[in-house]
């Protein structure tokens, strides 16, 4: 019976579980009074699970916390992964396969905080985990994670559901990191992966999304570096060409310049030479006149004329102020006359 039940509801009979039985009253006078079980209907234990699981949606729902951490965007580049799972599960064996590749190649870093998934503590264990791991990540690191993951292997459908808590549920949905849930198998849903960032099947699942998402990332990198490069390549030949236009142009408008400032230099010149040649032919002629006027004014010239040159001890007078002695000399144009000073006339 008890086969039956587990078999048909995929719950594990366990303490905390409601159960609708179906049995049989029996009164024996030797024994006295007696129930026995017949049967268990799997359908109510089913239905009541999935009603509490229907009352924590709606309540998320209207306090808007459902969808709150599905917002919060992803980061850019993950690097430093918080972990929050059973210790030594078999499906954290499965995450720490990739995760340690990824943490050997110095990709990505994982910090691993344990907790109980199943029984009435469970979600109260992962509470504590998580603050716990967040206070500690405080203290080790300058910035907060780049992801918080929650995984388990798959399990009974009650087990799961000890994880259908709205405390739980309502603490990661205020988280400002992304939340991302990897729990049970493809058939189990929690209340967790309805608040997550992003849910996955499986902890495996959660890490190949994580690797996936950093090989995109990369990929992106490098398409966006191709893409700068092309771009940087088509500008470049752009303005090369643009620079060879504005070279011709300043080639062209200084040949232009260079050929004015010829003409305005030979024009200079031309002027200059003919000033010169002005200049010259003045000096010339002014040259010639005082030749002329020199050879007018030459003693011999002048003597020649009839005029002499009076001399008083050898020194040339032009007054009779200058005699001195009682003789002087005449000097005319054939020769000099020795004469005595007997009187001097003055013309006053």
């Amino acid at each position: 019976m008890v086969l039956k039940f587990e078999r048909e509801s995929g719950v594990e009979l366990s303490k905390d579980l409601n159960v609708l039985l179906k049995v049989r009253a029996k009164f024996d006078p030797q024994y006295g009074f007696s129930v026995n079980v017949e049967d268990i209907d799997s359908s109510y234990t089913l239905g009541d699970i999935a009603r509490r699981y229907q009352q924590i949606l709606e309540r998320l729902t209207s306090e808007g916390l459902l969808n709150k951490n599905k917002l919060v965007p992803t980061p850019f580049d993950i690097q430093n992964v918080l972990v929050i799972a059973p210790e030594n599960a078999a499906g954290l064996g499965d995450f720490k396969k990739d995760a340690d590749a990824l943490e050997k190649s110095d990709v990505c870093h994982f910090k691993y905080y344990s907790a109980t998934f199943q029984g009435n503590t469970a979600a109260q264990s992962i509470i504590t985990s998580l603050s716990n791991g967040l206070r500690q990540w405080a203290t080790d690191f300058n910035t907060p994670p780049d992801l918080i993951v929650i995984i388990r292997g798959g399990g009974a459908v009650n087990d799961l559901a000890y994880l259908n808590d709205y405390e739980l549920a309502a603490l990661l949905a205020k988280r400002t990191v992304p939340i991302w849930v990897g729990i049970g198998h493809e058939k189990d849903r929690t209340i967790l992966d309805e608040v997550a960032n992003r849910s996955f099947d499986t902890p495996s699942k959660v890490i190949s999304g994580i690797r996936n998402l950093i090989a995109e990332r990369t990929q992106d990198v490098l398409d966006l570096f191709q893409t700068i490069k092309l771009l940087s390549q088509h500008q470049i030949t752009a303005y090369q060409s643009q620079n060879d236009q504005y070279m011709r142009v300043i080639k062209t408008l200084a040949h232009g310049q260079i050929n004015e400032a010829n003409k305005s230099v030979d024009l200079m010149l031309s002027t200059l030479h003919y000033l010169a040649q002005q200049q010259i032919k003045l000096a010339t002629n002014q040259v010639e006149s005082l030749l002329r006027e020199t050879l007018i004014q030459n003693p011999r010239t002048v003597m020649a004329k009839g005029y002499g040159i009076v001399r008083s001890e050898g020194k040339a007078i032009r007054s009779i102020q200058q005699i001195s002695g009682d003789s002087i000399q005449v000097e005319l144009q054939d020769g000099t006359i020795q004469a005595n000073v007997t009187k001097v006339i003055s013309n006053e």
